[in-house]
């Protein structure tokens, strides 16, 4: 039988008799069950997907700083990549064409071209960024690797080679400089302001500075004008020349043979000159090149790393 309870009616003004089947106690049971579970379920999720737990947060942060790590890892290893083909440039351009020898073959300089994988789109995943790295530091690995043995061929050809390369322009012509007042190529020049192209390098120095000739030669008796001032042209021979130019004074005559290292002048402010400075010049088969990529016999990577960034800001030229 069911069970029995009193209510009050409002329309008879009485108590009246309503009996509950066990039916409608098991509806009134279930819907309170169900609600009950509906309303665990949803501080279940609250409480695992909106509020961190002092752990969640502590590997949160982690992953961040870890991130970020990646971030400053990668960056660092673009800088190596940048200094690393550099040399490549260098090592095909100069050095091998010094000695007369083909460039290394890109597929024995890169032999990973056409098999790496596309790099991830997504800087927030962690792991794909990790793997990225590992991708390049193992394709800058296999290219320093080849660009070593091209080295050690470099190196085979140096002792058949000896006199030559002492006819090479070599070290830098102010033995401690450090920094590039104004690059080779396009530069603002003093006087027009406008873009003109720079075929040399200037050095800041003081009035005086000795002068050192960069590889043996002789003083040839050439003259060139254009506001170079007091200047020295050397013939090295092996279709090299090397310039000087806005001397103070000079040490050497013409038909003079020096030799690397020897002083041939002094740092002036003569001739179309803004201050007191050395424009230097290399000269390979009457066209010329950037002298910078011609200091290789006395100065360390990091001192030619820094030079060479001197030498590529577009500022002001000195003459």
């Amino acid at each position: 039988m069911g069970r029995s309870i009193y209510y009050f009616n409002p329309k008879t003004l009485s108590f009246e008799k309503k009996a509950f089947s066990w039916k409608d106690i098991i509806k009134r049971v279930l819907w309170f069950l169900a609600t009950a579970l509906a309303f665990s379920v949803v501080i279940v999720w609250i409480s695992f997907y909106l509020i961190d737990s002092p752990k969640e947060l502590m590997l949160r942060q982690e992953n961040e700083q870890l991130k970020e790590e990646l971030s400053r890892l990668n960056k660092r290893y673009d800088q190596l990549a940048t200094v690393a083909i550099d040399l490549q440039k260098r090592d095909d351009n100069i050095y091998r064409a010094i000695f007369e020898s083909e460039p290394m073959p890109i597929a024995v300089r890169y032999p990973f071209l056409g098999t790496q994988k596309t790099a991830s789109s997504n800087p927030s995943d962690a792991s794909a960024l990790l793997e990225e790295i590992y991708q390049k530091a193992n394709r800058l690995t296999i290219s320093m690797a080849a660009q070593s043995r091209s080295f050690d061929t470099i190196v085979s050809l140096i002792g058949k080679k000896k006199e030559m390369l002492q006819s090479i322009p070599a070290i830098r012509p102010l033995p401690n400089c450090y920094e590039i007042s104004s690059g080779f190529g396009y530069r603002y020049h003093p006087i027009l302001k406008v873009l003109r192209p720079h075929t040399g390098i200037d050095i800041s120095a003081k009035k005086g500075t000795p002068v050192y000739a960069t590889a043996d030669g002789v003083v040839s008796r050439q003259t060139p004008g254009g506001g170079y001032g007091n200047v020295i042209v050397i013939n090295h021979g092996y279709s090299y020349q090397t310039l000087y130019a806005h001397l103070s004074k000079k040490a050497v005559k013409p038909g003079e043979r020096v030799t690397r290292g020897q002083v041939i002048g002094y740092v002036g402010n003569t001739g179309l000159s803004t201050g007191s400075h050395l424009h230097y010049e290399v000269i390979k088969d009457g066209v010329r090149v950037n002298p910078v990529h011609f200091f290789f016999q006395d100065i360390t990577p990091e001192e030619y790393e820094a030079i060479l960034k001197s030498s590529q800001r577009v500022n002001q030229a000195l003459s």
